[in-house]
């Protein structure tokens, strides 16, 4: 096969990304901040470098076929933002990948980000696709509609008696889980794919989510629909109200939840199962 680099490799879905790559028999190299961190990975080398510092990276892409970065943050902390790491951090990744001649670089976007221009999170990771698009190296862009996991705040309001959603609930979401992504993402890297729009088998409306996660929870479906204009005053004055390090994520999630997020279906795992094993670990846990 080759030698791929992934960044971004001890999130939930680099994870999953130097997983399937070493089963697909590539010699995989893993850029970690912190070895201490990658404890499990499937990775035949680690390579430890702030990706946020251009220095760290000089040589580290020698001999690399392909890179491919879900680098990213969710939540703000050391000080850095989104333009840090979703922009700057994954520009530099870019620039080192160009000097060392690396024939393909692939990325994890966001689904629709078109729709989301305003939000932080969405700007920094659009501003770096633009910039991937316009350099001398083949890309692959993926835009997930969303992660299994993030569908986990759905099944946290169902075990707390009551799923509040917004407008009528009639907004469709078809999530991935994480091992069905990395699949999507080597399968439309190997085609040379350019761009992939990408979510999970299983097609959800948001009533829909609620009324599975109720469920798979065993409590009755206690489903409130709230005005769609509370979410977006709110999304009006976050800004004013919480630090950057809050309202960003929720920036994102509230911004999300008032589009559709429909990819091409890929994979097997089911959103359902996925629930229930929360349930059951959560169980056996306590």
């Amino acid at each position: 096969m080759g030698n791929v680099l992934i960044a971004g490799a001890t999130g939930y879905l680099g994870s999953y990304l130097c997983a399937e790559y070493a089963r697909r028999g590539w010699y995989v190299s893993a850029l970690v901040r912190s070895r201490s961190r990658a404890k499990g990975l499937a990775a035949d080398t680690l390579i430890e470098a702030e990706a946020t510092d251009p220095a760290s990276l000089v040589g580290v892409m020698e001999g690399v076929d392909l890179v491919v970065s879900a680098l990213g943050i969710t939540r703000q902390a050391d000080g850095l933002g989104y333009r840090d790491v979703d922009y700057q951090a994954n520009l530099n990744l870019l620039r080192e990948a160009e000097a060392a001649n690396v024939p393909r670089f692939a990325y994890v976007h966001v689904l629709n980000a078109d729709k989301m221009r305003g939000v932080p999170l969405v700007d920094a990771k659009s501003d770096f696709v633009a910039a991937l698009q316009t350099a001398e190296i083949a890309s692959t862009v993926i835009a997930p509609s969303g992660y299994f996991s993030d569908m986990e705040d759905f099944l946290a309001m169902a075990q707390q008696g009551r799923v509040w959603l917004f407008g009528d609930g009639a907004l469709r979401i078809n999530p991935i889980h994480g091992a069905d992504l990395a699949g999507a993402v080597a399968d439309a890297v190997d085609a040379g794919t350019p761009w992939l729009d990408v979510g999970g088998p299983d097609i959800f409306t948001h009533r829909d989510l609620a009324a599975l996660a109720c469920e798979v929870a065993g409590r009755p479906a206690r489903i409130t629909c709230l005005p769609d204009g509370l979410r977006r005053m709110t999304l009006a004055v976050l800004p004013k109200i919480t630090p950057r390090r809050i309202g960003g994520p929720v920036a994102f999630f509230l911004t999300a939840l008032g589009v559709e997020m429909v990819g091409e279906p890929r994979g097997t795992r089911r959103l359902r199962d996925h629930f229930a094993e929360r349930i059951s670990g959560a169980s056996h846990s306590t």
